[in-house]
């Protein structure tokens, strides 16, 4: 049975008590049912907090594709790295009970440590600016598996990877070490201490620790697409179970299993006091760490900066802190505009964090699609005048804008990320203008025909997407996602 076949007769499950608020909960849910389609995503769940009210919870899908059971409020999701961000609540609760400062070296707290590490700080560890060598393989295999001591041996022999605070680089080793210091300084394991100061205040009633290897009540599994050898995720390819455990000396990096519903709880309980007395807690907890060079990193170009276990988005306006795990869920506090939303998948490369900020237009108005919220602002002035004129005219008014200002003109990742962003709004005949655009303009890059292809090829357009794949392989011959998109179209 196809997963498509089974997203097409979505189950919703809707609480009594939004059943009369249409408008908003319906155009939420029509929104994230394309997302479902357009990715075959199996199951997910969503929940939407607003000035500390939950106002929308709903679960839309398949949890266990083999046996076909609808997803509910109650499935269970493995929120993978988003962990992190209840081991940064739990150290900020370690500050706010004075037992240490960010800015403390952790040589103050473990010993046997190389010379090199002791003087790298709780913050640097906190925001992968440490520049430790990584405590998992390229693989994301543990270097020593599930010995603990053979993993330390192993990662202890290798050399730093890049000066501390130099710049942004996702690590696991700062976690593992972290958490050896909660233990030491609250007496109690990591998993207990995180039960005890933030499960129970919060009255979190289904969340708790767990991997593949453990039977999970209302479970909602794991999926993945078989990607190729150069990591791009296929959808359409076959659909694969994804097996994962985490030892429990690596669970402050990973490990909770949760809904969407918990960790709406939890985040209402983060900030009406209940986990952290102090606001300012809050506010230290995201404030991203700043790089030896004045600037700040992140995961992406979205989440642009990195703070205690939140990634975080660094702009003008609607600033988030939004932790992601495992490709396949994430949550995103927008503490200026008091709204929160949960995204819970059970499908890796899924990535909700990227159309998070879409959910949170359907409530906060200025970060709509339509106002061109969360483009590069480079592409704004060409896109003000396509809104009037019509896309139709993208190669007239780019070189109008040129004659009068060539310098602010987008150039090719700003228009190949506008491009994507009105295709997964289904707007196809302008995505496919912006990108056709943008191969015109650079005739020798290999990613403008590429990306103009898969969006022909979404659009039907299998000869169109036959020649752009073609023509992006024959540029960049490495371009596996174009040879194993041409083997699929060619083959059929």
């Amino acid at each position: 049975m196809k997963v498509l076949a089974l997203i097409s007769g979505l189950c919703l499950a809707f609480p009594v008590w939004a059943q009369g608020v249409q408008s908003t909960s319906e155009n939420v849910m029509a929104f994230l049912k394309q997302k479902m389609v357009q990715q075959q995503i199996p199951a997910l769940q969503v929940a939407v907090i607003q000035h500390g009210k939950l106002v929308e919870l709903a679960a839309a899908g398949i949890a266990n594709v083999e046996n076909g059971v609808p997803a509910t409020n109650e499935s269970m999701f493995s929120i993978n790295s988003c962990t992190k961000a209840f081991t940064g609540v739990a150290v900020m609760q370690l500050v706010e009970a004075g037992k240490l400062k960010l800015s403390d070296p952790i040589s103050l707290y473990l010993d046997d440590l190389p010379p090199s590490w002791r003087a790298l700080t709780i913050r640097q560890l906190m925001t992968h600016t440490s520049g430790l060598p990584n405590i998992i393989d390229e693989q994301e295999n543990l270097l020593g598996g599930d010995n603990e001591a053979l993993s330390w041996s192993r990662v202890k022999a290798l050399p730093f990877e890049f000066a501390p605070g130099e710049r942004y680089r996702y690590n696991q080793t700062g976690y593992v070490l972290i958490g050896k210091i909660i233990e030491k300084l609250s007496g109690e394991s990591f998993v207990h201490f995180v039960e005890n100061h933030q499960f129970k205040p919060a009255g979190l009633t289904h969340t708790r620790f767990g991997d593949s290897s453990d039977v999970i009540r209302h479970s909602a599994g794991a999926y993945t697409y078989l990607h190729n050898e150069g990591g791009k995720w296929l959808t359409g390819t076959r659909l694969s179970t994804a097996y994962v455990t985490f030892p429990g000396y690596f669970r402050t990096a990973a490990g909770i299993v949760s809904n969407a519903g918990d960790i709406a709880q939890w985040l209402i309980a983060l900030q009406n006091g209940t986990l952290l007395k102090d606001k300012a807690s809050l506010q230290a907890m995201w404030s991203p760490y700043v790089l030896n060079n004045g600037k700040t990193q992140g995961p992406n170009d979205l989440l642009n900066g990195s703070a205690l276990g939140w990634p975080v988005t660094v702009r003008s306006g609607h600033r988030a802190a939004g932790p992601i795990g495992g490709m396949r869920s994430a949550f995103f506090v927008y503490p200026d505009d008091d709204l929160s939303v949960v995204v819970l998948t059970n499908l890796q490369g899924v990535n909700p964090e990227l159309f998070i900020d879409d959910i949170a237009g359907f409530y906060v108005p200025a970060m709509h699609p339509s106002t061109g919220f969360g483009l590069p602002p480079e592409v704004l002035p060409l896109r003000k005048v396509l809104l009037q004129r019509g896309f139709g005219q993208a190669k007239q008014a780019w070189e109008e804008l040129k004659t009068r200002d060539a310098a602010a003109l987008p150039g090719e990742e700003a228009l190949n990320i506008w491009g994507y962003k009105l295709s997964s709004q289904q707007q196809l005949p302008q995505a496919l203008a912006i990108l056709r655009l943008n191969a015109s303009l650079h005739p020798v890059s290999w990613n403008a025909y590429d990306s103009l292809a898969e969006i022909l090829e979404q659009a039907g357009d299998k000869p169109g997407a036959i020649a752009n794949y073609t023509r992006s392989l024959a540029l960049d011959a490495g371009n596996t996602h174009a040879s194993e998109r041409l083997q699929i179209l060619q083959a059929h």
